[in-house]
């Protein structure tokens, strides 16, 4: 019967991890980056950019922006 040691050794399982590993990783990058643009767009209202001119200097949706700026004013 395979332990869970042997279970670790298995070709399956390391390939396995090293998936679930990438996609977390790539997960956090995601988020880290869309914390910075959060961040970008929030200074940006604040020296007066207009929502359009922020969407195309951070390369992002319009819609995405304006989402973002009023989760702003709700803070």
């Amino acid at each position: 019967m395979l332990g869970l040691g042997d279970l670790k050794e298995t070709r399956f399982y390391q390939d396995a991890f090293a998936d679930g590993e990438q996609v977390g990783e790539q997960r956090g990058i995601e988020q880290g980056l869309q914390q910075a643009n959060r961040q970008a767009v929030r200074g940006m209202m604040q020296v007066g950019l207009s929502l359009e001119t922020i969407a195309q200097a951070l390369n992002l949706p319009l819609e995405v922006v304006r989402q973002w700026a009023e989760d702003n004013n709700e803070d």
